[in-house]
């Protein structure tokens, strides 16, 4: 008797058409995984609503892709959260700290091969209530300086990738100072500061680290306190997570950052600051309440458990 011939794996394919620049090597990919015995559903990312409905069968997926940057991914994550279906942060957008952090390959039959094996983490997920809504966010939520930078580089992306948020950076030398009534798991603390990020992950562009000891998947969030009063005197952090990315020592950021760690953190601010989680910019602002959903997503990875944590 003739074996029968094994079903093709089944990957469902959303992608982000605004994320990104140039020519995209997203066919490429595809082309890839059908080699390896994959078949492809694509759809366009839908509206916020629409997607809860796109994903509701995605238990009969192999694995999910998002083809996007990061508040693609993130959006997707959320509602994919404790549902156990292997995700993919496929690097579509313009800073894709998400694939960065899970040290993904950008080649397409590289990033073929991750899929293929199914090698996937859980990690925290994090959800922010802003607003009477919930958000969900991979990486970091913050209010302040950093919000402001990613407001200023949307303009920039096109021209300038990655590098549009160091202009903008460099564009708010001395960004607006507030005091930060922070809850920290139930404690409060008051904080002058020009930014306040609760972060998942621990690293930014080019992989440098943004504090000592951030793991995806302790339960807790970093909470990074920026007290410097201008960009400039960030500078000597710049350096040290340099020092640290060329295993030169481990970091210690200087006296011009706190952090803290927490599993829920309520921010609030005198007057309303702008607000950002995973790159997005939105209408909302302070106050917001983010909480750790422990090991919520499922994330494939080209990471070790080891390199996560560093």
């Amino acid at each position: 008797m003739n074996a029968k011939p094994t079903p093709p794996k089944r990957a469902l394919l959303i992608f982000n058409p605004k994320s990104g620049k140039g020519p995209s090597p997203l066919p490429r990919f595809i082309a890839a995984l059908g080699e390896k015995g994959w078949h492809v559903d694509a759809e366009e990312l839908p509206q916020k609503g629409e997607l809860v409905t796109l994903l509701s069968s995605a238990e009969h997926y192999s694995a999910v892709i998002a083809a996007g940057g990061d508040g693609t991914v993130s959006s997707i994550a959320y509602v994919l959260r404790n549902r156990g279906v292997p995700l993919l942060a496929y690097p579509a957008g313009t800073a894709n700290l998400i694939a960065q952090n899970l040290n993904l390959p950008e080649d397409p039959q590289e990033l073929a091969q991750v899929v293929d094996e199914l090698r996937a983490v859980s990690i925290d997920l994090g959800e922010l209530s802003v607003a009477g809504k919930s958000h969900g966010f991979v990486l970091l939520a913050g209010a302040g300086a950093d919000a402001a930078m990613i407001e200023g580089a949307e303009g920039l992306k096109d021209r300038l990738g990655v590098f549009a948020y160091v202009v903008s950076a460099l564009k708010q030398l001395s960004p607006k100072t507030t005091t930060f009534h922070l809850t920290l798991d139930g404690k409060a603390q008051d904080v002058d500061a020009m930014a306040v990020m609760v972060a998942n992950f621990g690293m930014a562009n080019f992989r440098l680290p943004i504090a000592p000891g951030v793991s995806p998947n302790d339960g807790q969030f970093a909470v990074l306190v920026l007290k410097a009063g201008s960009v400039l005197e960030l500078l000597p952090n710049l350096l040290d997570s340099l020092r640290a990315k060329l295993n030169l020592g481990e970091p210690v950021f200087g006296k011009n950052i706190d952090v803290f760690s927490a599993s829920e953190v309520e921010v609030s601010t005198e007057e309303p600051f702008p607000l950002q989680y995973d790159g997005e910019i939105h209408d909302e602002t302070t106050p917001f309440t983010a909480r750790v959903l422990p090991k919520a997503a499922l994330l494939l990875t080209g990471a070790s458990q080891e390199e996560l944590e560093t």
